[in-house]
């Protein structure tokens, strides 16, 4: 298997980098990335606007059949499309953030997605990046990596990303919310937040976003060469 064969998994928290290094590392090695993080966030979307209940499994699992996800990539940008609108901004709300931590935990949404999830990544050459990637979606992937950093940490760059889209929220609600989420996608019963035993795990706490992409690459090229 070549180097631009392998599948990629990265796990962790939010706000532990793992979009922004996807893309990155995506970009470095040539690899198509896949936001799964963001195919929830939208599902969560469409609830939302929707009416139904989060309670109301089978009507959240019968919208959710009906969505329709794509990703774009547009000078350098990296868009997520629902049903044909550009969705990137309204899927990082607080509110979607919770509401995503809530819908993720029903297997009928989860068993939608875990497919759609693998066939895009099937070929390989892919970096997929959420919570159960390494060690649900993908357990078989020749790379994971598990990304962590303090919740307080975490949650400044969230707060940070909130006010450059002119949000209100202040940094103590930010961190609250970043820990809140900790908290339900760890006690989840289904696919559960945790690392995978063969995950190489990365603190990003204090390291800069350069640092820790270079540890990944270095990482990857590695393991590449057993494949080769």
């Amino acid at each position: 298997m070549s180097e631009s064969r392998l599948v990629i998994a990265i796990d962790g928290p939010s706000g532990g980098g793992k979009s922004t290094l996807t893309r990155l590392l995506a970009e470095r090695l040539g690899y198509l990335p896949i936001d799964t993080g963001a195919m929830y966030r939208t599902l969560a979307l469409a609830i939302s606007r929707s009416g139904i209940s989060p309670d109301d499994e089978g009507g959240v699992e019968q919208l959710c059949r009906k969505v329709e996800i794509r990703f774009l990539r547009d000078d350098g940008s990296y868009r997520v499309i629902a049903d044909g609108e550009d969705v990137s901004q309204a899927i990082r709300t607080p509110e979607i953030s919770m509401l995503t931590s809530r819908i993720s935990a029903q297997r009928g949404v989860r068993e939608i997605l875990l497919k759609l999830q693998r066939e895009l990544g099937k070929e390989g050459g892919v970096i997929l990046e959420g919570r159960d990637i390494g060690t649900v979606v993908f357990p078989h992937a020749q790379v994971k990596f598990f990304l962590s950093a303090t919740p307080r940490e975490r949650g400044e760059r969230r707060f940070l990303e909130l006010l450059e889209k002119g949000s209100d929220a202040t940094l103590e609600e930010t961190i609250a919310a970043v820990i809140q989420r900790d908290e339900q996608d760890a006690a989840r019963e289904l696919a559960p937040l945790r690392k995978a035993a063969d995950a190489v795990e990365i603190d990003s706490t204090g390291v800069t976003i350069e640092e820790v992409l270079s540890r990944m690459e270095q990482v990857v090229r590695e393991r590449a060469k057993s494949f080769e």
